[in-house]
């Protein structure tokens, strides 16, 4: 892949710093979007942040979109998890109650598991 000259405005830059000192936005995720690198995005915090130097903490914080789209995920594998676990819940009963039918008592109540 070749190298890309490419030249972006201080307004620019000056909107991706806001971006990340509110936590909005990671150097990471800016670097990886704009194919820029981290090192040249540091220089842009270094020049445009509000922040002070002696003040910044680096940190990388995931963005609250990205946040969103984990626990997204993470809700729709439980739910699928609970799906799954409810039609073997629903299969096991059908069984008992086929067995009992079959044997002409009550497979559920004879054979209650004790505590």
């Amino acid at each position: 892949m070749k190298n890309k000259n490419r030249r972006f405005s201080a307004a620019f830059k000056k909107e991706k710093v806001d971006l990340i000192d509110q936590g909005k936005l990671s150097v990471k995720e800016l670097s990886e979007i704009y194919e820029v690198s981290e090192t040249a995005v540091y220089r842009w915090i270094k020049k445009f942040s509000k922040i002070a130097r002696d003040e910044r903490v680096i940190v990388e914080k995931t963005s609250e979109a990205k946040k969103n789209i984990d626990l997204a995920k993470k809700i729709r594998e439980l739910e699928q998890s609970i799906g799954q676990k409810q039609l073997e819940l629903d299969y096991y009963k059908s069984i008992v109650e086929l067995i009992s039918k079959e044997a002409g008592e009550d497979v559920k109540k004879k054979y209650k598991p004790r505590p």
